[in-house]
C-alpha cells in the first residue's frame, strides 16, 4: 500500500498542545512524496500525543512518535528528534514547527537545495521572504537576534534562529549531537555555528512565515 512506503526524508516536528494543528500539518507533509514524519510530544495536556498515535496508525511506516513524560522544552525535543533520525536510514532530515507557521509545500524545494548544499534554511529574511501577519515587535526581536548572532558568530545566514531547516545525514553524523548544550531557540544558533565551524555549506530559501491561527 502507498501508506507503507518509506521516504528518504524525515521531518522532525516537536509538539506541545498542538491538537488543533497536528492532523492538518501531517497530512500536508505527507502529500509530498518521500517524506516521513517524527512527532516528539512533551505530554501535551490537550492530548496531542494521542492524535499523533492515531495518525501513526493511519499511516503505518510513515509516522512515528516519541512521547516524553513532561514539558522538557523545544531545544531538547529538536535534539531528541535529530538523534532518533540518525537511528534510521534517512538521507535527509528536516525540522519544522507544529503550529502551521511553516508551509510543508516548501519541503520538496528544500530537499532539492540539499543537492547543492549541506544545510538548507527556510529564511524569513532572505530576499523574497515575508512574515505574514506577524506582530511588528516580534519581527523586530527576531530580526535583531539573528543580526546579533550573525555578527558575533560570523555565520553566513540572514536567519539564524528560524526553525524550518534541513540537513544532509552526513552533517548530523559529523556534529556529535550529544555535545549540543543550548536550550530553546538557541539550539538553532548553536547548530548553525557548529555547521559553519565544520565547513559545511548553507543555502537559504525565502519562505512566508505565518503566525499560528489556533492554540498558543
Amino acid at each position: 500500500m502507498e501508506h507503507d512506503r518509506r521516504g528518504s526524508s524525515l521531518v522532525v516536528i516537536p509538539t506541545y498542545n498542538e491538537v488543533q494543528n497536528l492532523t492538518l500539518l501531517v497530512n500536508r507533509v505527507l502529500k509530498n512524496d518521500g517524506f516521513d514524519v517524527l512527532v516528539i510530544d512533551d505530554n501535551s495536556p490537550d492530548r496531542t500525543g494521542a492524535v499523533a498515535d492515531s495518525l501513526a496508525e493511519q499511516f503505518p511506516g510513515r509516522i512515528s512518535v516519541i512521547h516524553r513524560e513532561a514539558k522538557l522544552g523545544l531545544g531538547s525535543a529538536i535534539m531528541a528528534g535529530l538523534r532518533q533520525a540518525l537511528r534510521g536510514d534517512y538521507a535527509y532530515v528536516f525540522q519544522m514547527d507544529a503550529d502551521l507557521s511553516h508551509d510543508p509545500a516548501v519541503l520538496p524545494a528544500m530537499r532539492r537545495a540539499l543537492d547543492r548544499a549541506d544545510i538548507v534554511v527556510g529564511s524569513r529574511y532572505a530576499p523574497g521572504a515575508s512574515a505574514g501577519r506577524r506582530a511588528r515587535h516580534r519581527k523586530l526581536l527576531s530580526r535583531l537576534g539573528s543580526l546579533y548572532a550573525g555578527a558575533v558568530l560570523r555565520v553566513p545566514l540572514s536567519d539564524l534562529t528560524g526553525g524550518y531547516r534541513g540537513y544532509r545525514r552526513a552533517v548530523l553524523q559529523a556534529l556529535d549531537l550529544d555535545h549540543v548544550t543550548s536550550h530553546g531557540y538557541a539550539v538553532q544558533i548553536e547548530l548553525n555555528h557548529r555547521c559553519h565551524q565544520a565547513g559545511f555549506h548553507f543555502e537559504e530559501l525565502p519562505i512566508t512565515f505565518r503566525e499560528r491561527a489556533w492554540g498558543r
